[in-house]
């Protein structure tokens, strides 16, 4: 099947970085086939289903590298609990409350909801991580399941932790090798597995050494909490005598294949290894602005070297957000307005798609011959000159995730026109609300 999103403004990021504009994108079958003038790509390939963008922006989907599905159904929910003094207590008030009573179908429906919110503002792929203590085996698989049912492309992991006990951390442990080497068993485009570990201080030396020797047999990279609150830092210092980022290198947690989600609270050695061992890191501003955990030194890890991606801790499901605040925080703590202009857009743009392509293969994050055929259209008509040079800008100020208007992914038909495509969006959030309301009266 071949499609033709033309009549637009092209923006193809990535290494060709071009603006066209009255451009299209021709898909065949998964694969971005041709860019070029929209008029010329019609008249060659007639038998392409044209797509009209009527002069809109044309980009690639966006990645979010750090998601939380399941934390959808805390939206409105009052924990009817004393009011958070610190991390700790959001962590036990709110989601170690939630996760604890999460069936499997509620694991199927929380994941489904915030899927459509990913298509309906431009997410085409995410990497989850996710927690069930009751509803652990057969989690993983659930929500690949509802992952290929909305056509969303995502990585997903299950969060081992020693806090509900030895069983469930084993059956933790398990349920992501088992993930894992069906992946690996037969590969797909559209969803992979890493292993999922929640954070330091609620993990003990046993079960890291298990997870490490686990990972190591599947060869599998890592998805952890790191130093996300003060908290996790002064439990590994006093209970093992080293800082978080050291005491996951001691354990072989560190690596290129790994995923360190926050590393709010990191110093410049832990930045070293970190950057020594090649681990990607990723950062969630809203969340940790909302969770009042701190700033992470983004600005130093990328001058340092180190790859750090942009995700929403399942904050929001809107990346064009998400970089708008990322870039606010950036100036606010570092009291310059100068700063932050490239680190955003090399973040979102830059460093997670190569996130992405690391564990799915192939290019992300930009319209060029032989990508994955993820592409949104925007509408945004420029007010001002769009060029290569000034397009970061264009997106920071003038886009929001709520202006997509199509979206395609692996070539696929997800939204046109604002309108869903196979998706009964009022029946699943019908039954969403019940199961959320469910578990809220149980809480």
């Amino acid at each position: 099947m071949m499609l033709l999103i033309g009549n637009g403004t092209v923006l193809t990021l990535g290494k060709s970085n071009r603006v066209l504009p009255v451009g299209g994108v021709l898909i065949q079958d998964n694969r971005i086939l041709e860019i070029g003038d929209s008029q010329e790509l019609q008249a060659r390939f007639p038998e392409a289903r044209f797509i009209d963008s009527h002069g809109k922006l044309i980009m690639p989907g966006l990645i979010n590298t750090h998601m939380h599905l399941y934390s959808t159904f805390a939206r409105g929910m009052d924990a009817k609990s004393k009011p958070p003094r610190s991390f700790s207590d959001i962590l036990e008030g709110l989601w170690w409350k939630l996760d604890k009573l999460l069936s499997m179908e509620d694991v199927y429906y929380s994941a489904l909801t915030p899927l459509i919110e990913c298509i309906k503002t431009g997410t085409t792929t995410i990497v989850d991580h996710h927690a069930s203590p009751h509803a652990v085996t057969g989690s993983l698989s659930t929500l690949a399941k509802a992952a290929r049912e909305m056509g969303v492309r995502a990585a997903f992991c299950y969060e081992v932790s020693d806090r509900d006990g030895e069983s469930i951390a084993q059956e933790g442990i398990r349920e992501n090798a088992d993930f894992i080497a069906a992946c690996q068993a037969k590969p797909d485009a559209m969803v992979a597995g890493l292993f999922g570990l929640h954070a330091s201080l609620t993990l003990s030396d046993k079960t890291l050494n298990q997870c490490h020797e686990e990972a190591k047999r599947l060869r599998a990279g890592f998805h952890v909490h790191v130093a996300e609150g003060i908290e996790d830092v002064e439990d590994c210092v006093k209970n093992h005598g080293m800082r978080v980022v050291e005491r996951f290198h001691k354990y072989g947690i560190l690596g290129p294949k790994t995923i360190a989600a926050h590393c709010v609270h990191v110093n410049d050695q832990e930045i070293e290894l970190l950057r020594s061992t090649n681990t990607q890191v990723v950062h969630n501003p809203e969340s940790n602005m909302g969770n009042a955990v701190g700033v992470t030194p983004v600005l130093k890890m990328l001058e340092k070297g180190v790859r750090v991606g942009l995700g929403t801790d399942g904050y929001t499901c809107d990346m064009f957000e998400s970089a708008k605040v990322e870039n606010v925080l950036q100036k606010h703590a570092a009291a310059n307005p100068s700063v932050a202009w490239a680190e955003v857009p090399q973040m979102l743009y830059g460093n997670n798609p190569l996130i992405a392509s690391d564990l799915f293969g192939g290019t992300f994050g930009e319209l060029t011959p032989g990508a994955w055929a993820d592409v949104i259209v925007v509408d945004y008509v420029p007010p001002t000159p769009l060029a290569e040079t000034n397009w970061s800008g264009h997106l920071l100020f003038g886009v929001s995730g709520h202006q997509v208007e199509t979206t395609i992914i692996n070539g696929k038909l997800r939204m046109l026109d604002r309108v869903l495509v196979d998706i009964d969006e009022q029946a699943i959030c019908a039954r969403s609300r019940e199961l959320a309301q469910a578990i809220w009266n149980r809480i």
